[in-house]
């Protein structure tokens, strides 16, 4: 049980003997005498109360929450990010700047981004000085927003020139610049309405390229997937995708893997996924309809190209796939800007192909690998240092 006291430092004048102790609970306080006789007043000295919220458990343990300067609690933020290197650079529009000390790097508590979820974000690559597919991502959640039905604070040139300047500041070479459009700060209801003006943030993070060409286990997530009419906006509203990441680990899998009401494979929690199939031949990848366009997915559908040149496969198709017809599959491999490509060798106690990596999903990882590095302009936005 939980009960609120107030504290004073000393005596207070007009309170009867028995309440000048130094703690009092405040649910006694409406039984306090008061020498005036029109009912309690806080007097003056009421000024000085501090709260206490104290735990009547066994432990009967307090805190005393202080009451911060401004001063005091950048001071604290700073002493709480200390360590924090891998942020490099912020911008938000609510400020109209960047920053690059971790401790600024905040938002609005009533941000309807943070209380309802109303907001939408993108992530491009930082590869070698370079954004990878800058535009790409930048159309995508441009669309994500219109769907979102938030307005944009900014013009599509304004917003990219913000972001291309903000991974400038950072310095990065190679990490990563995610970025966020919202509805804004305002207030705490459920409608928009009151918001001030809709907001742009972004961050610069520095991270290592995670090439991993080693094959994981996926399952079959029971989380239920987003509905359709959402599933194509890539919104903050993550928590299925985390309780489906979540329930994969608890399983020993590296991700779960959706399948919607008919039966369809649809994606991963932040990837897409595509098999091989046909003895080897054929790479086949599930509809964009009903899941989120994934830039890297989209990308590698155009690299492929290269191997049907080269006779490693015959054809390429985006369709519907069962869950049997994947757990067929010869290879399977998920795709996504934070995996780029990892094959999959087990899913749920079944192993795909012959339990092995395989060629075709190599071969891709080292196309789109090579494409990061030294891709033509329309994938690669260079970065004034």
């Amino acid at each position: 049980m939980i009960s609120l006291f107030a504290c004073f430092p000393e005596s207070i004048a007009s309170f009867s003997p028995e309440f000048t102790v130094n703690t009092w609970n405040l649910r006694s306080l409406s039984q306090v005498p008061c020498s005036l006789g029109h009912g309690f007043r806080f007097p003056r000295q009421l000024r000085r109360l501090r709260t206490i919220l104290t735990c009547s458990d066994s432990s009967s343990q307090s805190w005393n929450v202080p009451v911060l300067s401004s001063s005091e609690v950048i001071d604290r933020l700073k002493q709480a990010r200390k360590g924090q290197q891998q942020f490099l650079a912020m911008y938000s529009s609510v400020v109209d700047g960047i920053t690059t000390d971790p401790a600024a790097m905040v938002l609005p508590l009533d941000d309807h981004m943070v209380h309802r979820g109303h907001g939408v974000f993108d992530t491009a690559m930082i590869i070698n000085g370079y954004l990878y597919e800058l535009d790409q991502h930048l159309d995508r959640i441009l669309r994500s927003a219109s769907m979102a039905k938030i307005p944009l604070p900014f013009d599509r040139e304004t917003i990219k020139r913000i972001l291309i300047q903000t991974v400038s500041v950072s310095g990065c070479r190679d990490g990563s610049l995610r970025y966020w459009l919202s509805a804004g700060p305002g207030d705490f209801l459920l409608s928009p309405s009151q918001c001030l003006k809709p907001t742009l943030y972004a961050i610069v993070i520095k991270t290592n390229l995670a090439i991993n060409p080693t094959g994981v286990k996926v399952v079959t997530s029971s989380i239920p997937i987003k509905p359709p009419e959402f599933a194509t906006v890539k919104s903050v509203n993550y928590l299925p995708n985390v309780l489906s990441q979540m329930e994969a680990e608890a399983n020993g899998a590296y991700a779960g893997i959706w399948v919607s009401e008919d039966g369809f494979i649809a994606e991963g929690p932040n990837m897409n996924v595509a098999f091989v199939v046909n003895g080897g031949k054929e790479l086949v990848m599930p509809r964009f309809d009903n899941v989120l366009s994934g830039c890297t997915a989209k990308r590698t559908l155009t690299l492929v190209e290269q191997l049907l040149s080269k006779g490693m496969l015959k054809s390429v198709k985006v369709m519907d796939v069962t869950v049997e017809d994947g757990k067929k599959a010869d290879e399977m491999m998920l795709i996504g800007s934070g995996v780029l490509i990892r094959p999959v060798i087990q899913w749920d106690e079944e192993f795909i192909g012959d339990g092995k990596e395989g060629p075709i999903a190599k071969a891709l990882l080292d196309l789109l690998l090579e494409d990061m590095r030294s891709g033509p302009p329309s994938v690669r936005v260079l970065i004034p240092y």
